[in-house]
């Protein structure tokens, strides 16, 4: 939207306002006497007048302030007007005035007056019904609060009933009290701080801590002390805070590491193929998403928000289709040749790349979330998004699926069976030829489902595929080959320690010390965590 659509859309809204005022004969339970103040009196009177109207709690007050803050409050005389273009009520009555007075003049707002005027309007929006109103209202606050505002927050803080609106009118109301003159009420503001924990509760803190020319700006020493020991907690509650952060940022990069590497340790453990194209199955599942949400968009716009659960089986399906006629074109002539299979892989994937850089551009595309997928979740300081929520839970019911699958299925009894002893599997029965190819065709289709996962979070391109390739391999050799526990808990591990270590070091050498941890792991342990287990195996 240009600015000058945006500026039209702002005096079509604020007319509305004002036709539905005539309309309605609505009145402002402001005095006249208080109307006079704001529009007449000098800076001193008309805070005098905002406090008395704080102190009311008369959010009908709220439009006067405005158009007073907007410059849009004239005076004709002793009279006040709300003017807008050239529809004008009057502001103690609220009866339109026709035509306008030609001695108008405009009430000036000096910058002591506009902050007087925010608080205010946000003091008295705290009584709104629409929790998002109040929960602005609060963040507005914030830093701007006075003591003549703390019987209004009070109020709202004895009326409210939403947590988080509540606690951040604890910390609005303990932080003004900070500014009193009586020590009593400063140390209990400092005890009230000490439940907080944003960085804004603790700078409030180490502000009484400082010192100025050799002096504390806190003379107390009473207060002093108590505001080192609420430090101390606020400190602590924010420490916890990320500490919460890097865990759970750790289970989602692991979460996605195991989507990605579910498949690989599927067919790497069943035909022991380095598979160089399984990160182009990625890309192809992301873009596969990327073409359901067009079509959602172009004709079910009405039914947008649900189109993944449209893109999840079209993503796997579509890998699952490329991958399955990979290995019936290329692959199956290529077995016990493990460096001919690995060069050819990787031919597919530059394939693969260049044709969807020849479909789609070179340029990424971006995917767009469901709005049920927008926000987070706030656990003491740190946020937790909706969308990596999601994944993680996606993650997680994609392996208990393909547990299921593997463990409670006729083909993934033969699977097992081919995985164990491939010769021992045909002489009984079991169609090798076709179980591979199914088999190839789950872990591409598994590797699909990566990519819609990852199209949540990031931009597609076709080089999306190359960025995990490499870290799929780490956590299926690292799990042990073919184990689905063992690439379960070295995704989560690799993602979690992986994060520690970039808070530490940084996101380089986060890599390089994983990468020389698994080489060092594999020298001592080369079956990995969890060792594949069978007559063949074991011989």
């Amino acid at each position: 939207m240009s600015a000058l659509a945006a500026k039209l859309l702002t005096r079509l809204l604020r007319f509305c306002f004002i036709a539905a005022l005539l309309l309605s004969g609505t009145t402002y339970a402001l005095s006249p006497n208080v109307i006079a103040k704001l529009a007449l009196g000098d800076s001193d009177e008309r805070i005098e007048a905002i406090n008395a109207i704080v102190a009311a709690g008369d959010a009908s007050a709220i439009p006067v302030l405005q158009a007073l803050q907007e410059g849009r409050l004239q005076t004709a005389g002793e009279r006040a007007l709300i003017v807008e273009g050239e529809t004008a009520i009057d502001a103690a009555s609220g009866q339109a005035i026709s035509p306008l007075p030609e001695n108008r003049e405009d009430v000036l707002v000096n910058n002591r007056l506009r902050r007087a005027l925010g608080a205010a309007i946000a003091a008295l929006r705290l009584s709104s019904p629409d929790r998002d109103i109040r929960l602005a209202a609060a963040n507005a606050l914030q830093g701007e609060a006075d003591e003549s505002l703390l019987p209004a927050i009070s109020k709202a803080f004895a009326r409210e009933s939403d947590p988080e609106i509540k606690n951040q009118l604890a910390l609005i109301g303990a932080a003004t009290q900070l500014q009193s003159d009586d020590p009593a009420t400063r140390l209990a503001a400092v005890k009230a701080l000490a439940q907080g924990n944003s960085p804004n509760t603790k700078t409030l803190l180490l502000g009484l801590l400082e010192k100025k020319d050799d002096a504390y700006v806190e003379r107390d020493p009473a207060i002093r002390g108590e505001a080192q020991r609420s430090l101390n907690a606020v400190e602590s509650r924010i420490a916890n805070g990320e500490r919460i952060a890097q865990i759970f940022s750790g289970i989602s990069l692991g979460s996605i590491l195991l989507l990605a590497a579910l498949g690989l340790a599927i067919t790497y453990g069943l035909m022991g193929v380095i598979n160089m194209a399984h990160g182009e199955m990625i890309m192809i599942g992301a873009y596969a998403t990327y073409l359901v949400q067009n079509a959602f968009r172009d004709y079910a716009v009405s039914y947008f928000d649900w189109y993944l659960l449209c893109a999840v089986p079209v993503a796997f399906s579509a890998a699952a289709l490329v991958g399955m006629l990979v290995e019936r074109s290329v692959i199956r002539f290529l077995y016990g040749r493990p460096l001919e299979t690995l060069l050819a892989t990787w031919g597919i994937s530059l394939i693969l790349i260049q044709t969807v850089r020849t479909i789609f551009g070179a340029q990424n595309v971006g995917v767009e979330n469901p709005s049920w997928m927008s926000g987070g979740i706030e656990v003491v300081n740190a946020v937790l998004p909706y969308n990596r929520v999601v994944i993680i839970g996606f993650a997680f019911a994609v392996l208990a699926l393909a547990w299921l699958l593997l463990n409670r299925t006729r083909l993934g009894l033969f699977v097992r069976g081919v995985t164990q002893n491939r010769a021992m599997a045909s002489c009984v029965g079991v169609p090798t030829a076709r179980v591979d190819t199914l088999a190839f065709g789950l872990g591409s289709g598994i590797a699909g489902l990566a990519g819609c996962a990852l199209s949540q979070i990031g931009n597609v391109g076709p080089d999306l595929g190359q960025s995990y390739i490499v870290d799929s391999f780490m956590v299926v050799v690292l799990g042990g080959v073919g184990q689905l526990a063992g690439t379960v808990y070295a995704a989560l591990g690799l993602g979690v320690v992986n994060k520690y270590l970039e808070a530490w070091q940084g996101a380089v050498l986060a890599k390089i010390a994983v990468l020389v941890f698994i080489i060092i792991f594999i020298q001592k342990r080369p079956q990995g965590l969890f060792a594949l287990k069978g007559r063949m195996v074991e011989a």
